[in-house]
């Protein structure tokens, strides 16, 4: 089968494909013999139909189907017998059809790049050593201390200040209308000061008194995270319904005891101070990691496919969107939408395709292979990672076989940063944070 590969640049190529008539012919014979043993059609006994009436009835279906198959069957011929490394989809517009004639068609497709041997032996890398010290431990038991606090009505009937909670009703309004942004919301709680609207918005809650009434503008800036909001001037209606101060618990054993299996605060400060070890190794090898690509990335030029970068970016923007909805909010609701999301992440996800050919050329280039322990270790770590039993994990991936080999293919990405790291010239920088007086 005649075909020709046109470059439209290194990782973009047309495939031009012409099939002989004869081997169009021998497929449409083939399409009506097969049609004329299923074809029902009256006055005719099965299998008698003549081509002449088959034709006749369904000559629009077999051409699209005969078209369909030699399409298929000539592409993927072409595809092994260059051994093209295809992403994404080809893009086939599919030619009107002539039983007399080749059928000729074009195909864009976009191709792996060849990317030449990489020298990843002996970068410089920088890595910070990070050392827990007790204010960090201090910082983290007020956080959790905040958390068990507990919101109480003012005692005394004075006005709200800066630090209370306020309980207000409100409504927005634009030159004079009800605002759709601004809907009117019942017993609403902010704390006051935290600028959770706006921090304007805060100064004229201030000095309120519980059951009392105001109105007042509020001016949103240009950069306003609600982009429906950006730039307007709002008039509110507010009442405010309570004022409550904030009761934090006493950091002690009882505190510990509170947040889960600890008995006394000692264990809790234990458990922190692991926590914030385990932070700082995934750090530690998150800064590692972005010094190794920034390296490599700038020392090694090749195309990108536009179809794996799109693949990437539509993995962003769901990831986006499923936390967004695991937080009960939506993209609309920040005045974000998938364009605006494409736009900003399309940089970083091909920043991440350049790190995964990059590691495919490693892996492939220093023939790294996975032993079978390796694998038992992956899914032991996974298994604790989501406190599933080991053979959960198994069977979920012994029956998702394009799971498993992502998850195998994952492993050996790992590897290979391990041995760039085992060849690189690393300088170890303690980082000294100042203490707050």
């Amino acid at each position: 089968m005649p075909f020709t590969i046109e470059d439209v640049s290194t990782v973009k190529k047309i495939l031009h494909v012409e099939i002989p008539q004869e081997k169009v012919a021998l497929e449409l014979d083939k399409a009506y013999e097969n049609l004329k043993k299923t074809a029902k059609l009256k006055g005719f006994r099965p299998g008698k139909t003549p081509r002449s009436v088959l034709e006749k009835f369904f000559k629009k279906e077999v051409h699209a189907d005969v078209s369909s198959k030699l399409i298929q069957d000539s592409f993927i011929e072409a595809v092994k017998e260059k051994e093209l490394k295809i992403v994404g989809d080809p893009k086939i517009e599919p030619p009107v059809f002539d039983e007399k004639e080749p059928y000729k068609y074009d195909a864009a497709i976009e191709i792996k790049p060849d990317i030449a041997d990489i020298d990843f032996k002996g970068l410089q890398l920088k890595k910070n050593i990070y050392n827990i010290n007790d204010e960090e431990v201090e910082t983290q038991l007020k956080m959790l201390q905040k958390n068990l606090a507990q919101q109480k009505t003012l005692e005394e009937a004075r006005p709200a200040r800066e630090g209370d909670f306020a309980l207000i009703t409100y409504e927005g309004f634009k030159d004079g209308k009800p605002f759709e942004e601004t809907s009117k919301t019942e017993n609403f709680t902010m704390k006051l000061g935290q600028g959770r609207i706006t921090k304007d918005f805060d100064t004229h809650i201030i000095g309120m008194k519980a059951g009392e009434n105001k109105e007042f503008s509020v001016n949103f800036p240009e950069d306003y995270l609600n982009s429906k909001l950006a730039g307007l001037e709002i008039t509110y209606r507010v009442t405010l319904n309570d004022v409550r101060e904030e009761i934090l618990p006493e950091i002690d054993d009882d505190l510990a005891k509170n947040l889960g299996s600890f008995t006394t605060l000692e264990d809790l400060k234990k458990a922190i101070r692991e926590n914030l070890d385990q932070g700082y190794k995934k750090r530690v090898e998150q800064e590692l990691n972005e010094s190794i690509f920034s390296s490599l990335i700038s020392k090694t030029e090749f195309e990108v496919p536009e179809a794996l970068v799109d693949f990437e970016l539509e993995q962003i923007i769901a990831d986006a969107e499923r936390s967004f909805s695991y937080h009960n909010t939506s993209m609309e609701s920040l005045g974000l939408s998938r364009e605006i999301l494409s736009e900003k992440y399309r940089d970083t996800a091909e920043k991440q395709i350049r790190r995964h050919l990059i590691l495919d050329k490693i892996i492939e280039q220093e023939k790294l292979t996975l032993k079978d322990e390796e694998i038992e270790e992956g899914f032991k770590k996974m298994s604790e990672s989501f406190s599933q039993p080991v053979e959960e994990i198994k069977n979920f991936y012994r029956q998702n076989k394009d799971k498993l080999d992502f998850f195998k293919h994952t492993l050996l990405e790992k590897n290979a940063i391990n041995l760039i790291l085992e060849s690189s010239i690393i300088e170890n920088i303690e980082q000294v944070r100042e203490t707050a007086t």
